[in-house]
């Protein structure tokens, strides 16, 4: 691999990872009936405030997913992420095995009926999060050019004439 382009890995991994917590938070924000379904869903597994926790995590996953497109305060996101990925696993997944797809059955027509997906998704996410929260933003990111600009302001490296 060329060695220039090798720090730019995180990009793709942002990229994709942000798009998906996009889609998974958008309908918890913006959607009334998207937001109420997961709302009676938190309840119904006895999580405290499920109406509160709704927002909470639609807002974590929606925004979030923006911050890691943009490489915005990765390691936080990353962070709140896992936390939200282990909850999600732990209380939802865990219980159908490991399997992403769970073929309970079929239809008369013969499609596929499809249960609860397993932990297998989560545990993906979360490798990638944990990659981004131990390997940083790379390139062609907000926290990168934030650090860029911070290192370089005039009164840092100065040379000093005798």
């Amino acid at each position: 691999m060329d060695r220039k382009l090798q720090h730019y890995w995180p990009i793709s991994l942002r990229v994709l990872l942000g798009i998906g917590f996009m889609v998974h938070g958008f309908p918890k924000v913006f959607s009334g009936a998207g937001h109420a379904g997961f709302a009676s869903m938190l309840q119904q597994i006895g999580v405290p405030a499920p109406g509160l926790m709704a927002w909470v995590v639609g807002i974590v996953e929606y925004f979030g997913g923006i911050a890691l497109v943009l490489g915005l305060a990765t390691w936080l996101v990353s962070a709140l992420l896992i936390v939200d990925m282990l909850v999600a696993m732990f209380t939802v997944h865990i219980a159908a095995g490991f399997s992403f797809l769970q073929v309970m059955g079929t239809t008369p027509e013969g499609a596929p009926i499809f249960g609860m997906p397993g932990a297998e998704v989560n545990l993906l996410y979360l490798a990638g999060l944990l990659a981004l929260f131990v390997g940083g933003p790379g390139p062609l990111s907000v926290d990168e050019r934030i650090k860029g600009r911070a290192l370089h302001l005039p009164w840092h490296h100065r040379e000093v004439h005798a």
